[in-house]
């Protein structure tokens, strides 16, 4: 049976997860041009429409990544032992040299990898050097829109490097290093803002769930005036602003040297802090933190994974949602969690939240994992209408075989979302109705071709990138010690929205 965005299509047979009941019950769905039109039993539907049996399957929304990195697809496992600045050292090796069809191949693998594991939409930070450009991230858009994903795509950026942002990391290096590494310098800001400017005025991709957004990597990668600057085309062109935002430790040391405050309390001071706004990671927020981000609708994108591969530490998801804030769940990019499985990030999410106190009472519960998974993240995008299975709602949905080993028994739905899926189950995927992924493969993607043509990528920019490895293998000892040092030192964080330690 074709599939089709357009006209009617009864969804029928399966069980539809519900976190209000701890089983699924059998529950139809009827899509109408791909929005959702009516969920229930027994619905009525125009004659001749067609039937999609999903009999013997779980359904629920797809899941909503909400921090990403499509440019790191190619990256996938190339480090062991990285903290966040030694991945961010190690950047000009492990993307460099990309061309514009790299470029999409990057993307795609991530969006393939999604999709096969149950996610419809994401938020992906993509970065170019040595500027955003109207051609790459237009061929990212490209990607998502050819694997039949929904996407927000903002181009990464700074005017700092790490070397000028972390003080006296560049005079920690020897002077040949420091030679090297002045190649690696940023571009006046103006010029970046005018780059982001020329893709958003030229986007073409909004029609197809595809949207723009700007993302100021780092606030001490930014001057100020750079973070305003971003902050400003955003609220121009309507769009979403997201920044990585205390995810190490020693962001959050600095941060206070440099600014007398914290991270979020600097950005509020600004006046960058509102609903458009995603903090990313977020771990080394404190409470007042919290409730800044929550008196002003700004969203958070918890990347439980990420996290602990850098050694960053554990976002207090429990405090983040009593405070009252929106969380949304990231995978981050495939160089620092390794993969872009939502079901694992979920996982992890709950978790991270147990392991932080052996009291049960402060721990994050399935059902606020699976909401943060995807209406949290939604809401992170900005799109109000996806995240759930419901009239009026995209008709994204994700199908798991309830014969996977994974659902024997099936006890709980959404708890065995969170804790024993891992994508194993994932039998069909729907965006807008049409199908993406049948049967345990993409309808619009060869992975065979795409496995071929990373292999040659990979090959190929080994090669080109051999310099940048030399370098960063040089340049690893320096950073490896010297960041580890401001990380020691202490670094107090208000504590008041319960008695569980942290």
């Amino acid at each position: 049976m074709a599939v089709s965005e357009k006209g009617f299509l009864l969804v029928h047979g399966a069980l539809l997860a519900d976190p209000a009941k701890r089983r699924g019950e059998p529950t139809d769905v009827l899509i109408e041009d791909g929005m959702i039109h009516s969920v229930g039993t027994g619905l009525t539907a125009p004659e001749g429409t067609p039937v999609f049996d999903a009999s013997g399957m779980l359904m629920h929304p797809g899941l909503i990544n909400s921090h990403t990195h499509g440019h790191t697809g190619l990256a996938k496992g190339m480090g062991d032992k990285w903290t966040l600045e030694l991945l961010l050292a190690a950047a000009p090796w492990i993307g460099g040299s990309r061309t514009v069809e790299d470029k999409k191949l990057t993307t795609l693998i991530c969006a393939a990898e999604m999709v096969a594991k149950g996610c419809t939409a994401a938020y992906d930070l993509y970065y170019e050097f040595p500027l955003p450009s109207r051609d790459g991230l237009d061929a990212a858009a490209a990607a998502y829109a050819e694997a039949g994903m929904r996407a927000v795509i903002a181009p990464m950026v700074a005017d700092r490097t790490m070397y000028e942002a972390i003080p006296g990391l560049m005079d920690a290096l020897p002077d040949a290093l420091q030679a090297q590494v002045a190649r690696l310098k940023l571009m006046p800001f103006e010029q970046t803002l005018s780059a982001i400017g020329d893709v958003l005025k030229h986007w073409r991709w909004s029609g197809q769930d595809i949207r723009p957004a700007v993302a100021p990597t780092i606030p001490l990668h930014c001057a100020d005036e750079f973070m305003c600057g971003c902050a400003q085309l955003a609220r121009e062109h309507g769009v979403g602003l997201h920044s990585h935002v205390g995810e190490s430790k020693v962001q959050a040391v600095v941060g206070r040297q440099k600014y007398g405050k914290t991270l979020v309390a600097h950005l509020d001071a600004l006046g960058l802090l509102g609903p458009d706004f995603t903090a990313a990671h977020a771990v080394w927020l404190d409470d007042d933190d919290f409730k800044r981000m929550a008196d002003h609708g700004a969203s958070m994108a918890h990347n439980p994974g990420s996290n602990m591969r850098l050694g960053n530490g554990m976002f207090r998801l429990r405090q983040a949602i009593d405070a009252g804030c929106n969380v949304g769940i990231g995978t981050d990019g495939a160089s620092c969690a390794d993969n872009q499985n939502m079901y694992e990030a979920m996982r992890y999410a709950s978790m991270l939240s147990k392991v932080q106190t052996p009291d049960p009472r402060f721990w994050a519960t399935s059902e606020e994992v699976y909401k943060a998974a995807t209406i949290g993240s939604a809401r992170a995008l900005g799109f109000k209408d996806l995240g759930l299975i419901a009239p009026g709602y995209k008709a994204d949905i994700v199908f798991l075989d309830l014969g996977s080993i994974n659902w024997v028994p099936h006890n709980w739905s959404t708890n065995q979302i969170v804790h024993t899926e891992d994508g194993g189950g994932v039998r069909h995927v729907m965006t807008g109705g049409r199908l993406i992924f049948k049967d345990g493969r993409h309808t619009t993607l060869d992975l065979a071709k795409l496995a071929r043509e990373a292999e040659a990528a990979r090959a190929r920019l080994e090669a080109l990138n051999a310099e940048w490895h030399e370098l960063y293998l040089k340049l690893e000892p320096v950073v490896a010690s010297f960041c580890p040092a401001i990380a020691a030192q202490p670094y107090h964080l208000k504590r008041y929205l319960c008695d569980a330690p942290a």
